[in-house]
């Protein structure tokens, strides 16, 4: 398998994000280690459905599934969650300053609509 370039790292875990029951798998994970099996419970999902949902995390780096006996346990990894968060931090600062020039805007409109209001009481 060809290495994937850094653009392409964030496509491949985005397309993984992408899925509400992939997403649901890495929350479970946050928690601690988990088997396929224990996995596969809330899900209404056949073990190889399942299976195949861990094979996208895997590909795109954000699980690892371990031997251990029988046991197969998953784990959550973090570094391509912090790449994601870190992109989204990007747009996040143009959001958070977006949202203070509306809050000023707003503001302004407020004091303008108070003045004209105590006009209004004078005349």
């Amino acid at each position: 398998m060809s290495k994937i370039s850094p653009p392409d790292t964030l496509s491949v875990t985005f397309a993984a994000l992408a899925d509400p029951t992939r997403r649901a798998i890495l929350a479970r994970l946050a928690g601690g280690e988990a088997s396929v099996t224990e996995l596969a419970k809330p899900f209404d999902l056949s073990l190889p459905g399942v299976s195949k949902h861990l094979k996208v995390l895997q590909r795109a780096g954000l699980i690892t599934q371990g031997r251990n006996a029988q046991w197969r346990p998953c784990r959550l990894e973090g570094p391509p969650l912090r790449e994601v968060a870190d992109w989204v931090g990007k747009y996040r600062r143009f959001w958070d300053e977006s949202f203070e020039r509306l809050d000023e805007y707003l503001e302004q409109l407020k004091k303008e609509k108070e003045s004209d209001g105590t006009e209004e009481e004078r005349r």
